[in-house]
């Protein structure tokens, strides 16, 4: 590689104070993170869940019941079991509990559909899997296509106050409460190499092509769980904080940020079972006065979208600190949430493949507004040329990022071609094109892939989306580029915007939708159409499905 002008870490200087650029981080096994927790902070609260309080020696007994079911149920160190379940109490108790069985978690999101689910399930081996009922049928209908042996199910109603004792066993099924109730807690004792032992085969979203399962270890996870908390860590203190748990607990996002970081801290964890009852939210707001709420871009605009929301806004004085990431956050929905509730929003930034985060705003320092902040302790990041990974572009000049640390996956998980794409030397390419200023603030421009050609210049879907997030009538807005018919491999630009309330879709406002852009960005950037949408195609955690818009695109060219 070329000389290196990211070697000096400018960013260091900008840490807060007490933020080391080194951590030494213990050499054990995730789930012990919760055993310490439970050993200093046994009685407090450790889950709350619909006014039910379930303590960390609570928590920590489930965790062993269960780890000693799983083994006599034939699950062996290193077998991999799945979770399907929402932000339950019953989704933390199987993370630890498979993790203290020396299994590995594979989690999958509830809105799998059967051929995704049963990709999965046969691709990540796993034998066993814990389901919320309400996915029953759906499991049922592919499992003569996988290798399960073991459907354990559990459902909303078992962890509520005064929940039946004995839920009625299924056919074909073993109930959660009746599995843990009859087992004494006894989990076996193994050792593992933390730096070479999966913890977690993570399936990434799958916003390009078939899911690929990272294979996160447990070193992994905790130096990325540590890190995250020594940030934060000025903010909270051990065994005295709750932090909201608004984000699926199946996502990377949610798994360590909304979970492991607070488990760590010992902390309360107030669980929203969906974010999309933003009525419930805020009654748990209220009920349990959370320290901080991580959100993404899209649980913040429909937040906006409320008229009430000020009056809302007392109940979210405990709150320090907001964070968002899984999506860029447009620099004027933050501006907005922050002027009409008087929170502050950190931004920040991460991937599956590294377990996730890799870059934060400071909690108390210099925060810049559409920057994804500076790297974590540990963490080394390049911006590279996009065609060639060894040359190392210089300082304020954009590329791809590519990232070493404790927190980078193993690999792929049975893909060594795919591994090797991704992984060179140690470093991963993300397939994200970024710049770093001179301070060492790192900034997103857009995903590699999702770059569009114009007549040969590139075209950032990000910098246009941007600027349509600043016209008063849209809401939400995505921004692809689609064959030209009239120059063989060249793309021109096309916007889907989502109108606010109020508005209507119009060619007069097509126009002054592309007249507006002109004003911010040059022409060959500019839409050259507008379509107007009800909704846009999003993963769980609001990323925009550019992917699907894409293929919509491809079925209108071949009717």
């Amino acid at each position: 590689m070329s000389e290196d002008p990211y070697a000096a870490k400018p960013w260091l200087k900008h840490y807060d104070q007490g933020v080391p650029e080194h951590i030494d981080y213990p050499e054990m096994n995730l789930y012990e993170i919760l055993d310490n927790s439970a050993n200093d902070f046994g009685g407090c609260t450790a889950i709350w869940f619909m006014k039910r309080k379930i303590s960390y020696k609570e928590f920590k007994d489930i965790a062993d019941r269960l780890a000693t079911a799983l083994r006599n149920l034939g699950v062996k160190q290193g077998d991999t079991v799945a979770i399907m379940i929402p932000n339950f109490p019953q989704y933390l108790f199987s993370f630890y509990g498979i993790l203290k069985a020396g299994g590995t978690v594979t989690a999958c999101s509830v809105l799998l559909t059967e051929p995704e689910l049963a990709f999965q399930l046969n691709d990540s081996g796993a034998e066993t899997i814990i389901a919320w009922d309400a996915q029953l049928e759906k499991i049922n209908n592919i499992k003569d296509r996988t290798r399960l042996r073991n459907i354990i199910i559990t459902s909303v109603m078992d962890f509520i106050p005064n929940a039946p004792r004995n839920p009625p066993e299924i056919a074909g099924t073993i109930q959660f409460l009746n599995l843990i109730g009859k087992t004494k807690p006894s989990p076996p004792q193994f050792k593992i190499d933390p730096k070479k032992t999966i913890a977690v085969l993570q399936y990434t979203g799958g916003t390009s092509g078939l899911p690929k399962g990272a294979m996160l270890t447990h070193r992994n996870l905790l130096s990325n769980c540590i890190a995250v908390h020594t940030l934060v860590s000025s903010q909270m203190q051990r065994g005295k904080e709750t932090g909201l748990t608004n984000l699926p607990l199946f996502h990377i996002y949610g798994m360590t940020v909304c979970m492991n970081v607070w488990v760590y801290n010992a902390s309360r964890i107030a669980l929203n079972p969906d974010a999309r009852d933003q009525k419930s939210l805020f009654e748990i707001v209220r009920e349990t006065k959370p320290s901080m709420f991580p959100g993404v871009p899209t649980m913040y605009m429909k937040l906006l979208e409320r008229d009430d929301l000020e009056d809302y806004a007392k109940d979210l004085r405990s709150i320090r600190f907001c964070n968002t990431g899984a999506a860029a956050m447009p620099p004027e929905v933050l501006h907005e949430f922050e002027k009409r509730t008087g929170c502050v929003v950190i931004e920040g930034y991460g991937l599956t493949e590294c377990s996730p985060v890799t870059h934060s705003n400071p909690i108390k320092g210099v925060r810049k507004i559409g920057s994804i902040g500076v790297p974590l302790p540990d963490t080394e990041v390049r911006i590279v040329d996009t065609d060639d990974y060894r040359k190392i572009m210089p300082i304020g000049e954009q590329g791809e990022i590519m990232i070493r640390g404790p927190q980078v996956m193993m690999g792929y998980w049975n893909k060594p071609a795919a591994t090797a794409d991704q992984i060179k030397d140690g470093w991963l390419l993300t397939g994200d094109i970024g710049r770093m200023d001179e301070d060492g603030y790192f900034f997103i421009m857009d995903r590699k892939k999702d770059m569009i050609d114009v007549s040969g210049f590139k075209v950032y879907p990000r910098e246009v989306e941007d600027v349509l997030f600043e016209h008063e009538a849209i809401e939400n807005a995505a921004v692809i580029g689609i064959p030209d018919p009239k120059m063989k491999g060249s793309e021109l630009v096309k916007a889907y915007v989502v109108l606010k309330e109020g508005f209507k879709g119009s060619p007069e406002l097509e126009n002054g939708i592309r007249e507006f852009c002109r004003k911010s960005v040059s022409p060959y950037k500019v839409p050259k159409s507008v379509e107007f949408r009800k909704e846009l195609p999003e993963t769980l955690v609001g990323k925009v499905l550019r992917r699907d818009l894409k293929e919509q695109e491809a079925m209108k060219a071949k009717q």
